[in-house]
C-alpha cells in the first residue's frame, strides 16, 4: 500500500447508519486487496480530528477515512494546525462510505474498489485547503479548516435539516428533503460581500453564497462548477434572492453544471472572502452546520497530499 504505515479511521454512523451494517464487508474488501489495516471508530462529531493526530503522533503517514464529507473533513483538520500540516509527509485517503460523497467526486472515485485501488497504487496529490473563521452558535468565534465548500444563506438552513430519515436512501433524496422542508418558510438574507480584502463591499439580497473548493454540494448539486482543487483560487457563487416557486423550478439547474447560466446567480472569485450579515445566517462547512456570519475565508494553497487513482 505505497509502502506506507496506514490506519483507517471508520464513521459507523455515516450513510444513516448504513456503513455499521456493511463494515464487515468493507474491511473484507480492504484485507483482499491491502492486506490488515489498523482501524480506529469515531465515537462523535470532533472524534476524527483527535483520533488522527493520535495516528500521525504515533508514526501513521498514511490516514484513511472511512465515511463521508463530514469525516473527511475531521480527518482534514487533523492533519493541520496553525496553518501547516503536521507532518509533512503523511496522506490522507478516502473510502467512500457517506451519505453526500461530494468531496470523493472531485476523485472520480466510481465506488468503494476504485478508491481501495488509490490506496493499493495510487498518488499523492496536493490540494488546496480553506481556513473559515466564523461565529458559532454560542457566541464565540472559532476556526476550521476545508477541503470542499463553504455556503451560507439558504444552504446553512439545510446543512441544519439534512441528517434526517431519508439519509439510508442517498444524500439527494436527504438534501432534496432538507431543501423543500427549508424552502417553506425561508426568506432571503441582505448579505456584504469583500473578495481579496476589497474596502467596498458589496451587498446581495441572496438565496446563498457558495464558497467552492471543489465543484459539488448537497449530494451532487454543482455550485461551484470550475472550481479545481489544487488552482489556487477559490470560486464563489452567489444566488440572488428567489422565491419558492422560482426555486422550484429552477432547482434542477444545480445539477447540471450550468449554473452560471442562470441570471440570478453572479461568479466571483478570490483568495479571501469576508461575508456580513444584518440577520443570523446560518454557515455550513463541508456540510456540517457549525455556526453563522460574520465570517473570513482564506486559502492555504497546495496544504494537503491526498491519494488519487493511477492504477
Amino acid at each position: 500500500m505505497n509502502r506506507r504505515n496506514a490506519a483507517l479511521i471508520v464513521n459507523l454512523h455515516s450513510a444513516g447508519g448504513k456503513t455499521r451494517k456493511e463494515w464487515p464487508q468493507i474491511a473484507r474488501q480492504i484485507e483482499r486487496r491491502l492486506g490488515p489495516v489498523s482501524a480506529r471508530f469515531t465515537e462523535g462529531h470532533g472524534h476524527a480530528i483527535q483520533l488522527t493526530r493520535e495516528l500521525l503522533a504515533q508514526g501513521f503517514d498514511l490516514i484513511v477515512g472511512v465515511g463521508g464529507d463530514g469525516t473527511f473533513n475531521e480527518i482534514a483538520n487533523g492533519f493541520i494546525e496553525h496553518d501547516d500540516p503536521i507532518q509533512a509527509e503523511a496522506c490522507m485517503g478516502v473510502l467512500p462510505a457517506g451519505t453526500g460523497g461530494d468531496f470523493q467526486r472531485m476523485f472520480d472515485f466510481g465506488g468503494m474498489e476504485q478508491a481501495i485501488d488509490a490506496l493499493a497504487c495510487g498518488r499523492p496529490k496536493r490540494i488546496d485547503v480553506g481556513k473559515v473563521k466564523f461565529l458559532a452558535h454560542h457566541g464565540e468565534t472559532r476556526e476550521r479548516y476545508f477541503v470542499n465548500l463553504v455556503s451560507f444563506g439558504m444552504g446553512g438552513s439545510v446543512a441544519a435539516r439534512s441528517q434526517n430519515p431519508l439519509t439510508t436512501l442517498g444524500g439527494r433524496v436527504a438534501f432534496l428533503w432538507a431543501t423543500l422542508r427549508v424552502l417553506l418558510s425561508y426568506r432571503g438574507r441582505k448579505v456584504r460581500l469583500s473578495i481579496d480584502g476589497n474596502t467596498d463591499a458589496a451587498s446581495y439580497y441572496v438565496t446563498n453564497v457558495a464558497v467552492g473548493n471543489g465543484r459539488f454540494h448537497g449530494g451532487g448539486m454543482h455550485p461551484c462548477p470550475t472550481a479545481v482543487m489544487d488552482d489556487g483560487i477559490l470560486e464563489v457563487t452567489v444566488i440572488d434572492y428567489m422565491n419558492m416557486f422560482r426555486l422550484l423550478r429552477d432547482i434542477r439547474i444545480l445539477y447540471s453544471g450550468e449554473i452560471y447560466e442562470h441570471p440570478k446567480t453572479r461568479h466571483l472569485r478570490g483568495t479571501r472572502i469576508e461575508a456580513w450579515a444584518e440577520e443570523p445566517t446560518l454557515v455550513e462547512i463541508d456540510g456540517e452546520p457549525l455556526g453563522m456570519l460574520p465570517l473570513e475565508i482564506t486559502l492555504l494553497p497546495a496544504k494537503l497530499p491526498v491519494l488519487i487513482r493511477q492504477c
